[in-house]
């Protein structure tokens, strides 16, 4: 079962959407409502927004959460066990506590069964496959907010929960799920290495709590590594997408997290520990963006959900379109223009989205990761075959940070 949820500034066409009012929800008779929390009987979407907003008048006021599990694992439910479903979600969700190696908690439990909400059940109109969406309001009833840190993670972890207690996932797929949890970690600690060094990252992945075995060559190189939490034990080339972080691909992998114009040394390690220092080539200077344009590139058809995808509302050019972007996409989005730190985070992320799903082009504006000469046309990118999507969503990323110029929120004033 997967869980996804993220806090929202514009509340009221989540509500739409998953009650069915929305003109983008192409089948209504296919949405059936599950429960209310803390709201009066026969309110419209614009009735719940209200009392939300007047609960909790912030920025980012409610939770979208979506639920969905497997269709054989539901197909005789009744309404009283999609109830069920939701409040076993909403228990686990809430135990959640986040805290560091010497125990300080440092991301709160939230509150969300004592939280204005409400759920709704979809059906897609072809496959009739079930999710649950949910808007819940970000304060509790008593005006406590609902913790939004690592929102993403919460989900995922409680969907999890709920699924093993439920004897609908095997030892093998938590296996898998939780290597897609390493392989985050193992990312953000190579976003977070400002240069390149072999050593700095396994000391950086045991900082975090991991076991890192190192398996060397006859020649004393690394040829490959295991990384452990607890039993669990996963190797480097299961670890992510494309097998980045085996150790032939790691240093290339925080290359391309990290392509900025200026020297990299690196240094080699042998079995001795001895480093040697390995001049990297410049990477050439970003361009200036041109103007955007529409796209006439065909890209992957993302107007049908599937699983692993998140429903994004996009106006474009005046029209409103809506698409299902894979959540690994949004990631690297949110992780890029985080609201918390970015002002513009919305403006760049539409931009970002159009990129992607093709409703948009640049005319030529070079987005990084790749070494070698001066400026030329990138407009091909998107169809290049060797690429997947989570790179192809860093450079739509970094395309957009171009050509819109990323706004950093001003802190407070001496």
């Amino acid at each position: 079962m997967i869980g996804k949820a993220k806090s929202i500034n514009h509340g009221i066409n989540d509500i739409r959407y998953i009650s069915g009012e929305s003109r983008n929800k192409e089948h209504p008779e296919l949405i059936y409502h599950v429960k209310d929390n803390l709201l009066p009987c026969g309110l419209d979407a614009q009735g719940i927004w209200d009392m939300m907003k007047a609960h909790a008048p912030m920025k980012n006021n409610v939770i979208r959460i979506e639920i969905s599990p497997a269709k054989e694992h539901t197909k005789d439910f009744t309404m009283q066990d999609w109830q069920q479903l939701w409040d076993d979600f909403v228990r686990e969700y809430d135990k959640i506590e986040m805290a560091d190696e010497d125990g300080k908690v440092y991301s709160h439990k939230t509150n969300l069964a004592d939280s204005i909400y409400t759920v709704w059940l979809h059906l897609e109109s072809d496959s009739r496959i079930p999710h649950l969406h949910a808007a819940v309001c970000r304060k509790d009833r008593n005006g406590r907010t609902n913790n939004d840190h690592k929102i993403h993670i919460r989900a995922h972890d409680a969907a999890q929960k709920v699924a093993v207690q439920r004897g609908w996932i095997t030892a093998k797929e938590i296996h898998k799920a939780n290597a897609v949890k390493v392989a985050e970690d193992l990312m953000d600690i190579l976003r977070a290495m400002p240069s390149w060094s072999w050593d700095d990252y396994v000391a950086r992945v045991r900082a975090k709590g991991y076991t890192l075995v190192e398996r060397p060559d006859d020649k004393g190189c690394i040829k490959g590594y295991v990384v452990g939490k607890g039993k669990a034990k996963f190797k480097a080339s299961e670890l992510g997408k494309g097998r980045k972080l085996m150790a032939s691909k790691i240093e290339q992998t925080w290359q391309k997290l990290h392509a900025k114009a200026e020297t990299k040394t690196v240094q080699p390690v042998s079995k001795t520990g001895s480093k040697t220092d390995v001049p990297v080539v410049p990477v050439a200077a970003k361009p200036v963006a041109k103007p955007m344009q529409h796209s006439d590139k065909s890209v992957a058809d993302y107007s049908a959900w599937r699983e692993n995808t998140s429903r994004y509302e996009l106006t474009h050019d005046g029209k409103t379109s809506l698409f299902y972007i894979p959540d690994d996409v949004m990631q690297v989005f949110n992780d890029e223009f985080d609201y918390r730190e970015t002002s513009n985070w919305s403006e760049l992320t539409d931009m970002a989205v159009a990129l992607f799903v093709g409703l948009a082009a640049f005319d030529t504006v070079s987005t990084g990761g790749s070494g070698g000469g001066g400026s030329s046309n990138d407009n091909d990118w998107r169809d290049k075959k060797d690429e997947d999507e989570i790179e192809r969503a860093r450079r739509c990323a970094r395309a957009a940070a171009a050509h819109l110029g990323k706004k950093t929120k001003s802190g407070r004033k001496r």
